[in-house]
């Protein structure tokens, strides 16, 4: 057995160039405001230069144009992507976009791989991915009820989705629908590919949230309601095979769960950096805050948090790369609920040690403290996750016999006397 938590000096060079890259080029944009094609035009060159250094669309295979990584490697990239909403987006492998290209990489036929995945590989196509609706939990989509019924060749699509992240500036989306509403529950829904501009597809509005209470037209990030009225598309929309929509969905999430986790360690060491520079220089009753007692408690419990955060999410992307996806659902449902919490309570730490400067939008804090709240939601609420988690683990135990508990002192002495009874009678 051996244990290894180094990095090759050859990669390490590479997020070392990424680093610098993303607080020096990046990080800047997050300030002008730009909408969506404003935002194009600003990030194209940067996007060059990570062409130029292979570190484009890294987290495909590399007959794909991707770098074919492994979850590792991406878990650390990530880390330094996702320090800034727009890390992703530069490096060819934001959400939901990297998702909809594995899904049409592992399904999609040659023609629509020519269609859609080669144009969304170059960054020329940008997605969504509508599953949520409106009056159906998330957490469970066996209940959904957009439908898609057969016509001949053709598909006609019906239903009301909602929150679906950067509708409003993508050029197609891949809708779940249910097409056999009798089949077994995971065998209900197919997907299928939905151009923007297709009759009857209406994004109706970017909804304003917590994260962004007055959402701008034509603005990256946006989370849309989205209505399909007879949709019709033809025979090459449809995705997989007919039922298959539960399964596809699956090889999206176990690894865009490591990409969100891995992001949020980014975000949480940006508000650490802040939480630590302040208490260098803010001055209060005698001393500067890092003399504080409490405040020394919350530099030591985020670094302790971070700490663990990430070594849980590089073993659940180990776990990936070694034996597969499904051998890491329990681990990938642990990081996901105690990622959301790590990122929200370093984030809020920050905002307190900066008062009134953290709570005002002089800072980015405010703003990713307002995000922050949506991971506790997307991909799964936390209470799931914790669910799945330990009925996972309940699976290792049953009840002892007569339901006496295994470790009860009384029986364990009267089991260890009887079989040292030699012994015990040889000492006294």
């Amino acid at each position: 057995m051996s244990w290894d938590f180094s990095t090759e000096p050859e990669f390490q060079k590479k997020l070392d160039w990424m680093g610098e890259f993303v607080r020096e080029e990046i990080w800047p944009l997050e300030t002008l405001g730009l909408d969506w094609d404003q935002l194009r035009k600003a990030i194209a060159p940067l996007q060059q230069e990570v062409k130029d250094q292979n570190l484009w669309a890294a987290h495909l295979d590399q007959e794909l144009g991707g770098q074919g990584y492994g979850q590792v490697k991406l878990g650390l990239m990530h880390e330094i992507l996702g320090s800034s909403t727009l890390g992703p987006l530069v490096f060819g492998c934001q959400a939901p976009d990297s998702g909809n290209c594995e899904i049409l990489a592992a399904v999609g036929t040659d023609v629509q791989k020519k269609k859609w995945l080669d144009p969304l590989l170059s960054g020329e196509y940008y997605s969504a991915f509508a599953l949520t609706e409106l009056d159906n939990a998330g957490a469970d989509p066996t209940n959904l009820t957009t439908t898609a019924v057969a016509d001949g060749d053709d598909w006609i699509l019906n239903g009301h989705k909602w929150f679906i992240s950067n509708a409003s500036t993508s050029d197609f989306i891949i809708v779940v629908a249910v097409t056999d509403p009798g089949a077994e529950r995971h065998r209900r829904t197919s997907q299928f590919i939905v151009p923007i501009g297709t009759p009857g597809l209406v994004v109706v509005r970017d909804i304003a949230s917590m994260e962004n209470t007055a959402p701008r037209p034509n603005t990256y990030g946006s989370h849309c309601e989205v209505t399909l009225e007879n949709v019709r598309v033809d025979a090459d929309a449809l995705l997989g095979n007919v039922g298959d929509g539960f399964l596809i969905a699956q090889k999206r999430l176990g690894p865009g769960r490591i990409h969100h986790c891995m992001r949020w360690i980014g975000q949480s060491q940006r508000a650490f950096d802040m939480l630590c520079e302040r208490a260098t220089y803010r001055f209060a009753q005698g001393s500067v805050l890092g003399e504080k007692q409490t405040i020394r408690n919350w530099i030591a419990d985020s670094a302790a948090e971070i700490q663990a955060l990430k070594l849980m999410t590089l073993h659940a992307a180990w776990v990936i790369d070694e034996e597969g996806t499904a051998k890491a659902r329990k681990d990938i449902a642990l990081i996901k609920f105690y990622g959301g919490k790590v990122l929200h309570d370093v984030i809020d730490r920050a905002i307190q040690i900066h008062g009134s400067l953290g709570f005002s939008s002089d800072l980015p804090l405010e703003s990713m403290y307002r995000a922050a709240r949506a991971a506790r939601l997307y991909d799964g609420p936390d209470e799931v996750h914790r669910d799945s988690v330990a009925k996972a683990y309940l699976k290792a135990y049953s009840p002892p016999p007569n339901n006496v508990p295994t470790q009860h002192i009384p029986t364990r002495r009267a089991a260890a006397q009887e079989r040292f009874a030699d012994l015990l009678a040889e000492i006294a």
